[in-house]
């Protein structure tokens, strides 16, 4: 169904159908959320507006910045602080929950569809262990910006609405200004949700999540003898795709928690994410993770590991050979999910013998000389049968092995009959020309923090066509500049 004009809806207007709130305690605590004083409206995203048939006039009228803010409750919404536990590094907390965030309301646009909008930045709730409960702009930016470039990169991701900025100081690393962001999602149900239960021997809950995640979620599953054990088995699936898909892009999360993974293999929870720039298998994102466990090349065995989490969670509720059987899913679906993407990435229609070494030995050759991961990859279509691409060799010191790469490359080409011009519009179609770089966002924020809300948006149109050739933009397809070193990412990003 197409939304007309017809099918908008004012604010005060929405679908809300508040299915968790109902569920009471012990899922989460009714909370009001903390109005930000002095609002301002940073940007308003309409295309997140229309899955929600919310009028995109709505984003001028003063109401919609008082009900954003959380100065006034949203007619109809039913606000709560979801409860959930989580592994944070590897270290099981017993007790987390929405500490800075609270679960608004859930929408049903006339499709019959269901958004979660979760306000983040709501200020303190009976989960914030003393903390202050709020955002900062710059964290409300870099979310908001990279949900929308995952989402038109077609990675599943949470959404957002809009960001709220306001006066109000916040300490992090230094003073900063408060600011609070609406995402949506269909459901901010994570994993951490079922081992807060499980920890606690509360099986009645833990069955009652279950059963409610399999009617929204999942409800092809609704009365089957094994529907969660094939719950289990879903999650793993769609985590390992994510996971994959997550390295084809070169996009690190930085804090991959148990807490902050969705259930249903959303992108969730962005903090000290980065697109990777030059390869580096061992590339860390966020300066509080000096160790490496969320490295890039950790990611799909951390994703595995999250999914073992769940399993051990969800034994209260099947038999344990169903549950190993329903893990055991994971490592295949990544398999499959990853030579997929890598195959597409180098222009190759079907699967043969040697592929692997193929690619494996171009990722030895872009870590020796750290190339650029996003444009070396664009580059690379450039390639044809007999003519080298002068941007893909430019990314390589090593010349001679480069070259000698690129004529098993050719040679593998030859094997399924590759036509040129058809090739490279396929590669051009999976290896973006654009993805939200660090020092991009940085640039963002710093526009905004002295009022320029100008460069949000400029990014947002660039980022919904990263494979487009968009001519005037070739500078945002650029590595970092020299002063870009300085920028670190932390758990407070």
């Amino acid at each position: 169904m197409t939304v007309t004009a017809t099918t908008l809806r004012p604010i005060a207007g929405l679908g809300f159908d508040n299915s968790y709130a109902r569920l009471g305690e012990p899922f989460g605590i009714r909370v009001s959320p903390t109005p930000l004083p002095d609002p301002v409206l940073v940007h308003f995203n309409a295309d997140a507006a229309a899955l929600i048939d919310l009028d995109p006039a709505e984003a001028t009228r003063p109401e919609f910045l008082r009900h954003a803010s959380g100065t006034e409750p949203i007619p109809g919404s039913d606000p709560v602080a979801m409860l959930y536990a989580g592994h944070q590094f590897g270290t099981f907390v017993p007790q987390l929950g929405d500490g800075r965030a609270i679960l608004l309301g859930e929408v049903v646009n006339a499709r019959g569809q269901r958004w979660d909008l979760h306000l983040k930045g709501s200020g303190p709730t009976p989960f914030s262990r003393g903390f202050d409960g709020r955002s900062v702009l710059r964290s409300a930016i870099r979310e908001y910006l990279c949900g929308e470039a995952l989402h038109a990169l077609g990675i599943p991701t949470t959404r957002a609405l809009c960001i709220v900025g306001s006066t109000e100081p916040v300490r992090r690393e230094t003073v900063e200004t408060a600011a609070s962001i609406i995402r949506m999602a269909p459901t901010h149900v994570r994993i951490g949700s079922f081992e807060v239960f499980a920890s606690r021997g509360q099986e009645d809950a833990l069955r009652t999540l279950a059963d409610y995640t399999i009617e929204l979620h999942f409800p092809e599953l609704i009365g089957l003898e094994d529907r969660y054990a094939r719950m289990l088995e879903t999650v793993s699936r769609r985590t390992a795709s994510l996971m994959a898909q997550w390295q084809v892009v070169g996009f690190t999360h930085g804090v991959m928690n148990t807490d902050n993974f969705s259930i249903t293999g959303l992108t969730i929870d962005y903090g000290p994410y980065a697109f990777m720039e030059a390869f580096e298998g061992t590339f860390i994102p966020n300066h509080s993770d000096p160790e490496g466990r969320y490295a890039y090349s950790q990611q799909p065995a951390i994703g595995q590991w999250n999914v073992s989490a769940l399993a051990q969670a969800l034994l209260p509720l099947m038999p344990r050979e169903q549950a190993v059987a329903a893990f055991d899913t994971y490592v295949p679906a990544w398999e499959v999910a990853y030579a997929r993407g890598m195959r597409n990435k180098l222009g190759l229609e079907s699967a043969q013998p040697g592929d692997d070494q193929l690619l494996d030995e171009l990722l030895i050759l872009m870590h020796a000389a750290r190339a650029d991961w996003t444009t070396s990859w664009r580059a690379l279509g450039g390639i044809t049968l007999d003519r080298d691409s002068r941007a893909f060799a430019s990314q390589f010191a090593d010349r001679p092995g480069c070259d000698a790469w690129l004529a098993r490359y050719r040679t593998r080409l030859r094997t399924e009959r590759s036509d040129d011009n058809d090739r490279r519009i396929r590669m051009d179609a999976v290896n973006p020309r654009y993805v939200l770089r660090t020092w991009m966002a940085h640039e963002a924020v710093t526009a905004a923090q002295q009022g320029d809300f100008s460069i949000i948006d400029r990014l947002l149109q660039l980022l919904r066509h990263p494979f487009d050739e968009q001519p005037g933009n070739d500078a945002w397809a650029t590595t970092a500049p020299s002063w870009a070193g300085s920028i670190e990412l932390s758990c407070s990003s």
